[in-house]
């Protein structure tokens, strides 16, 4: 009776997905032809667990498959199903209501890959990227987090914490177990605070301690001194080149101070050029500027051949030490940068940083953007503050918002004749400047600078001036 019903069998297979999902069923009527069963794939694995197949004829009798239905593949969602052999009986597939379906939230933590529904991804407390299943209305998994966690949050800025004064005569301990007393409060800020300090055994201060917040930014200026400025690698520097000076700060202590606070012990560089123009109330001799400029740029040189970029150049991180011979440093390295880790660049991505950062008047245009710094950021500051410096102000120095700063700066960038014009005024403008700036203003983002060339034509016009790099600075 098998084989002559055979011939007109019809297998009505009905798929129907898991119960997390909308229910959907599509039924399609096949003849049966000799073809081998496929290899299963995930999908034809999906329905051997949520379907649950019944074999039988049309008596009551049961008459088991030697093929089970499970084998029958499904290929990507469609209903195009093949059936068994001819020499196999005819199969009935029959739908299981879903009170009987064993439910996928019995098998916790597992990833059902093969489920139809929306996947959507997840992150473990291990930082692994899983694929977690889930349909509309449900959860497959009751350890799938929240896509909303962790994801679209945008970056915020960081705040420098405020620090607070600590009492004139109180000690500090560095790492080396050496003490450190806090003779006077020379300059403050609401984020750090350089005070005169010496050992407890000297009467004399003889050296600075810079204090800031123990997780501030102050963190980042002793990571930079400590990996790209030792003594030992500014003096291979100073021989390789056969200088007689660089201006890099030595550090030659640090700690931690109530938990709360960090410091840096500085040697005493003398004091800040802002603080010697404000007291001046002039601008600076050309000569000067260049003098300053040329030193800069040797510190610049050396960082940047270190794989890293100052990114905060102005006169207020910069000192200078009245003597024999023109001592000018360039520290606050709070914002310092890698910008090549490994020797390979950074790549230019606006807003990957927090924009404008630095001091507004003199950073750079890739800095407004909130891109990281690079080496023409540092060269273009520099720049920014020859002219203010000799000057005495640039076109944006009125101004008050950022986004209005960046939007000079952009226009100035473009054309150097207008910049240098409006700065200089009825003043003849000096050709050094013009030759520097229109250099370092069309460099390219990952560009390596030629420093030589930069610093000849500094020189070259000092020397026309009557000065000389090595002379004291004429102030």
């Amino acid at each position: 009776d098998f084989l002559k019903d055979e011939a007109a069998a019809v297998d009505t297979v009905v798929d129907k997905t898991s119960p997390a999902s909308s229910a959907s069923y599509c039924i399609t009527s096949t003849s049966v032809s000799p073809r081998p069963a496929l290899r299963k794939n995930r999908n034809s694995l999906r329905l051997e667990k949520a379907v649950k197949f019944s074999i039988q004829d049309a008596s009551p009798l049961a008459v088991p498959s030697t093929h089970p239905a499970g084998n029958d593949k499904t290929e990507n969602e469609s209903c195009d199903v093949h059936g068994s052999p001819l020499k196999l009986s005819m199969v009935n597939v029959q739908v299981v209501e879903p009170s009987v379906v064993k439910s996928p939230r019995s098998v916790r933590g597992k990833v059902k890959a093969c489920s139809p529904a929306k996947k959507e991804a997840g992150e473990d407390k291990t930082g692994v990227i899983t694929e977690v299943s889930t349909a509309e209305g449900s959860v497959s998994s009751p350890i799938s987090k929240s896509p909303s966690k962790g994801r679209g949050k945008a970056k915020k800025a960081k705040h420098a914490p405020t620090v607070e004064p600590l009492q004139e005569g109180e000690e500090v301990t560095d790492t080396m177990g050496k003490k450190w007393k806090l003779i006077k409060l020379s300059t403050q800020s609401t984020t750090e605070l350089l005070y005169e300090v010496s050992q407890p055994s000297l009467k004399e201060s003889d050296h600075i301690l810079k204090l800031g917040a123990k997780d501030g930014r102050i963190f980042n200026e002793q990571n930079f001194l400590q990996r790209a400025a030792k003594p030992a690698s500014v003096d291979k520097w100073i021989k390789q080149n056969k200088m007689d000076f660089l201006g890099i700060p030595t550090c030659v202590g640090f700690g931690l101070h109530a938990d709360s606070y960090r410091f840096l012990i500085f040697p005493n560089m003398g004091r800040s050029l802002h603080s010697v123009i404000e007291e001046q109330n002039e601008p600076l001799s050309e000569k000067v500027v260049l003098q300053l400029a040329c030193r800069i740029l040797d510190v610049l040189q050396f960082i940047h051949s270190n794989e890293y970029v100052h990114a905060d150049v102005n006169a207020e991180n910069v000192y200078i030490k009245p003597g024999a011979k023109s001592e000018v440093y360039l520290v606050g390295y709070c914002h310092a940068f890698r910008f090549c880790p490994g020797g390979k660049h950074v790549e230019y991505r606006e807003a990957s940083r927090t924009p404008h950062e630095g001091s507004v008047e003199f950073i750079s245009l890739d800095a407004h953007k909130g891109a990281a710094p690079s080496r023409r950021s540092d060269l273009q500051s520099l720049g920014y503050c020859m002219l203010h410096w000799h000057t005495g102000k640039l076109p944006w120095s009125e101004l008050t918002q950022p986004e209005q700063v960046a939007t000079q700066k952009r226009r100035y960038m473009e054309d150097v004749k207008a910049l240098l014009s409006l700065c200089f005024r009825k003043k003849k403008v000096s050709r050094a400047f013009q030759t520097y700036l229109t250099a370092v203003m069309s460099l390219q983002y990952t560009e390596q600078p030629d420093y030589s060339e930069l610093k000849v034509g500094l020189s070259t016009a000092l020397h026309q001036l009557g000065g000389a790099v090595e002379l004291p600075l004429a102030l």
